[in-house]
């Protein structure tokens, strides 16, 4: 079973509530339609919250409603059609259209993540009593909202190699540790004095998870992080690339997902910056690295050393020359041999060989060491470090970016919110 079935079969219940949930019931609207709300003398109909919250019962897979969980989910519906206004708004402003084929290919994509195809979810739609624009206008905002964050703060954010190079380091030095798969959910202190409003929004949903609601969809419906358009699902990470607060919790969930035979683990609300969090333990693997040397070598056999052939060798080497440099300089050696060596792995080298090349990066060398074969030089042309949970530089710098783009994007919001002139009807 894969961690995306997985987490699915932990978190979700098997029954999909009827639509008619939302005809009675203190909370429910009544049968005369009108304005739940005005944002920037937009309205939002009493059907547009009635749809949404139809489709988080329906994607949620919550196995029982009462009037205080159907007061909460009409609360957390507004609140989220109110942003979607503003974020279409902000869209509209920049001259943003988001075509069909778009909205029809994320739709694909939510189907693929979901392990289902479009037409299953078109027909649960259907069976709730939900109108399919209900769902195509939540995701045409998704995708109208990242178009604007990447135009207006894209280009701005500069990642250098130094911030590359830092969390490289950091995650190959926690590469051996255990990794964890994980989803996530977080909620925005939205503005200060907050705190407890907040708190009680996450209660909510750690109510729904409890009745048996899907972590997934209750992520892409309920939290603020950009995981949220892909459920919240965060994939294989390291100790180190989690928050601190996060981090700290880890060895706690990992036990509780031992002790539960595998089935996962779920946190209580964790406060970070800016928040509250809710992590989904779903997989957890051993770390496991291997260092990976790109070498050449030069050798000068015993035979044909002479007295002053270390001196020489070692001057030749003193200034770090490059991989490229190394042939011009056995050619300058009387009796040294060139041999490029390729990739090979620390494992499988002598241990005096891998403690000589252990504190070394690409384009140094390991000076003169004497070997059976003669006195022996090997070049580092290049080092790297494989195995599980190992990012590539370009999957860093893609992370950083998308951190930094988030970040930006919870600012921009919170000052289209502050902006703007919202009218919560009763």
């Amino acid at each position: 079973m894969t961690a995306k079935n997985f987490v699915f079969a932990l978190f979700a219940a098997l029954t999909v509530l009827p639509a008619m949930v939302l005809a009675g019931g203190a909370h429910a609207q009544s049968t005369t339609e009108g304005v739940a709300a005005l944002v920037n003398d937009e309205p939002i109909t009493t059907v547009d919250v009635r749809n949404r919250m139809r489709l988080i019962i329906s994607s949620s897979r919550i196995p029982q409603i009462d009037e205080q969980t159907l007061a909460r989910i009409q609360d957390d519906a507004l609140r989220g059609l109110v942003d979607e206004h503003l974020q279409m708004q902000a869209a509209r402003q920049y001259e943003i259209e988001i075509e069909d084929e778009e909205i029809n290919n994320s739709l694909l994509d939510l189907a693929a993540r979901n392990n289902t195809t479009l037409d299953e979810i078109l027909a649960d739609l259907q069976n709730s009593g939900i109108d399919p624009s209900t769902l195509r206008s939540q995701i045409e905002a998704e995708i109208a909202w990242q178009i604007l964050v990447n135009g207006r703060y894209g280009s701005r954010i500069r990642i250098s190699e130094q911030q590359i190079e830092l969390a490289l380091e950091r995650l190959v030095a926690s590469a051996s540790q255990p990794q964890y798969y994980i989803y996530e959910m977080f909620f925005e202190v939205r503005r200060p004095g907050q705190e407890q409003e907040t708190l009680q929004r996450v209660i909510n949903v750690m109510n729904l998870l409890q009745q048996g609601a899907s972590f997934p969809e209750l992520a892409r419906q309920f939290s603020d992080a950009s995981s949220a358009a892909a459920n919240g699902e965060i994939g294989w990470v390291a100790l180190s690339e989690l928050q601190p607060e996060v981090a700290a919790i880890m060895p706690q969930m990992q036990r509780q997902f031992e002790q539960s035979g595998g089935r996962g683990a779920l946190s209580n609300p964790v406060q970070v910056p800016g928040g509250f969090m809710v992590i989904a333990l779903v997989s957890v693997r051993d770390g496991t690295t291997s260092v990976q040397y790109d070498l050449v070598q030069i050798t000068v056999p015993q035979s044909a050393a002479a007295d002053d052939t270390r001196s020489r060798l070692e001057r030749a080497l003193q200034d770090n020359p490059q991989c490229e440099a190394s042939e011009a300089i056995a050619e300058r050696i009387d009796g040294a041999i060139h041999t490029p060596l390729g990739s090979i792995g620390a494992d499988a080298m002598r241990d005096e060989i891998r403690q000589a090349l252990e504190p070394l990066d690409a384009g140094e060398n390991t000076g003169v060491i004497d070997t059976p074969a003669g006195l022996t030089a090997l070049i580092v042309c290049d080092r790297s470090i494989t195995g599980p949970g190992v990012p590539s530089r370009d999957d860093v710098e893609s992370q950083l970016r998308g951190q930094q783009l988030s970040l930006l994007a919870r600012r921009w919001l919170r000052d289209l919110r502050r902006d703007a002139t919202i009218e919560i009807r009763e």
